[in-house]
């Protein structure tokens, strides 16, 4: 049975409302949230209730009253009946897929799935009504890993597209006709740019805001930042991106060479010790680390460092150069360069945003677990 929020979402809407900046729009925008076993409550429920605020909210705070409702959400789900997300929390569904009203957006969470796993039509339900939605009209829009199901409709054929960064090189493989674009936390394609992607984890409050500011207004958009204290994650994946290649191979030889590099990444001519350590021929070696990691042994090797420079600026305040000299590079003009080309920012710029994180966690009880890696005479590859 359906409740009372879906027939308010299926009655005309001829309301509008004065707002600072931008004009409201006529009427307010209706979401379907799909909600399924593998996503997880937080991110259904964070953008329910982001939705929700906004216009809302901002009326409440400054002139005692609710605002006008700007966006107006509900969660579907393939059945009716309340079920499990992959927290273990329980979700309950307004409606059902077949019983969804019309809707102007539609908003896919994550899926909690590890990267490679096949689909084999699991989601083939979903899918097949996210395409009828879409050839109806409605605009798209994913958070993390949950533009998959995007993928394997085959909308995101010929597009750009994003996703978390553990499923890029998934989506580049499984769907080879789409254009994946791993660096963007936010990505708009599609007819009438009606396929909205965001990349990884908490990036789905970008993903909102942008929702919110394209459906009713900038200002709307930036009163419901203001009000949830929402920072936009405008660098992008990169920094966040940790070893998507890390986990060990089917390769013995090449996953003996993983466990030795990741204690030896220091060292000099780190790819000859795992040439020696595999005892293969040097081509060999390399070609098969390759079809192994998807990365040759030096890309490997640099991004090792590289992620190990992260936690260095994060957590100590050596200098620059002193964390290049630790991490295995001589020149520190060199480390520099590499870094921003990986990371998308300077070393300089990269501790300053997240030096304070961690500084602004460890002040609250939060314990480091990392221990300080001693200091070595260390050079180049």
């Amino acid at each position: 049975m359906m409740e009372a929020h879906i027939h308010r979402a299926q009655r005309d809407r001829t309301e509008t409302a004065e707002t600072s900046g931008d004009a409201a729009p006529a009427r307010a925008t209706d979401v379907a949230i799909l909600a399924l076993p593998e996503t997880s409550a937080s991110v259904i429920y964070g953008m329910y209730d982001l939705f929700l605020s906004a216009g809302r909210d901002w009326g409440l705070v400054v002139q005692g009253k609710p605002g006008p409702q700007f966006m107006r959400p509900i969660v579907v789900s393939r059945n009716e009946g309340p079920f499990e997300a992959g927290n273990g929390v329980l979700i309950k569904p307004h409606a059902s897929l077949a019983s969804c009203p019309p809707v102007d957006l539609v908003c896919i969470p994550e899926l909690l799935v590890p990267p490679g796993e096949p689909l084999d039509g699991r989601f083939d339900v979903e899918v097949d009504w996210l395409r009828q939605r879409y050839e109806s009209g409605a605009t798209l829009a994913s958070a993390c890993s949950g533009a998959l199901l995007l993928a394997e409709g085959g909308l995101l054929d010929g597009q750009e597209a994003t996703t978390h960064w553990a499923y890029c090189d998934i989506m580049r493989r499984r769907y080879p006709a789409v254009r994946v674009r791993e660096k963007r936390a936010l990505v708009i394609s599609g007819d009438a740019q009606r396929l909205v992607m965001a990349g990884g984890g908490v990036s789905w409050l970008d993903l909102a805001l942008y929702l919110i500011a394209r459906h009713a207004s900038v200002e709307v958009a930036m009163q419901t930042a203001r009000l949830n204290l929402i920072t936009w994650h405008d660098i992008g994946q990169q920094p966040f991106a940790h070893l998507a290649h890390s986990r060990q191979t089917q390769d013995a030889i090449i996953a003996r060479c993983q466990e030795w590099i990741a204690e030896h990444y220091h060292e000099p001519a780190p790819v000859a010790g795992m040439v020696r350590l595999s005892g293969l021929a040097e081509r060999s070696f390399k070609r098969r680390f390759q079809q192994a990691t998807g990365m040759a042994p030096l890309e490997y090797v640099h991004t090792l460092r590289i992620e190990e420079a992260k936690q260095m600026l994060e957590a100590t305040e050596l200098p620059i150069e002193a964390i290049a000299n630790e991490v295995g590079y001589e020149d520190a003009s060199f480390f520099a360069r590499l870094f921003r080309r990986k990371v998308n920012l300077t070393p300089a710029a990269y501790r300053r945003r997240f030096s304070a994180m961690r500084r602004a966690l460890q002040r609250h009880d939060v314990p480091d677990t990392r221990s300080a890696a001693p200091a070595r005479a260390r050079s180049a590859d």
